[in-house]
């Protein structure tokens, strides 16, 4: 079927099943490469984008149920002033290790600050639970999700 998206602020017309995976059609039919494949189930959140805003798993979100929403995946994120803020603390935090995950990190905690711009140390938690790094990156995360939020980083973050 024919589905017209709004990706990143561009319209885009893909013709696929749809029962095709959201993930499946940003990575292979429109080619864009920065949402990755984790699990495959919506556990791991490495396949993390935002419909309307809020973070949904890709590899989990049939196309046909993302209708007319607008999706910002993470070659986008950066036009948004809270992602902006959150690309600029990772890399100033130095957060990512192997990287893999760190596109679905970053849109988790782009989510999180939209709606709680400053938020505890539970909301964090909370909010970043469903997102796994297997190098263990979670203290620099969370450093840098701070930053973003106008604290001042912790010393050996």
């Amino acid at each position: 079927m024919v589905y017209t998206l709004n990706v990143n602020g561009v319209s885009r017309t893909v013709d696929v099943d749809d029962a095709t995976p959201l993930l499946w059609v940003l990575r292979d039919v429109l080619d864009m490469k920065g949402t990755k494949f984790g699990c495959g189930a919506g556990l791991c959140g490495a396949c993390t984008v935002h419909l309307n805003g809020v973070a949904v798993r890709s590899c989990s979100t049939p196309i046909a149920g993302v209708g007319t929403a607008a999706i910002t995946t993470i070659e986008g994120i950066g036009e948004n002033p809270v992602g902006k803020k959150i690309q600029d603390a990772w890399l100033e935090i130095d957060v990512a290790q192997c990287g893999y995950c760190q596109a679905g990190q970053i849109m988790s905690a782009t989510a999180l600050l939209t709606h709680t711009p400053k938020p505890t140390d539970d909301d964090i938690t909370a909010h970043m639970n469903g997102n796994l790094c297997r190098c263990a990156t979670y203290n620099r995360i969370r450093t840098a999700i701070k930053l973003a939020a106008g604290e001042a980083p912790t010393k050996g973050a």
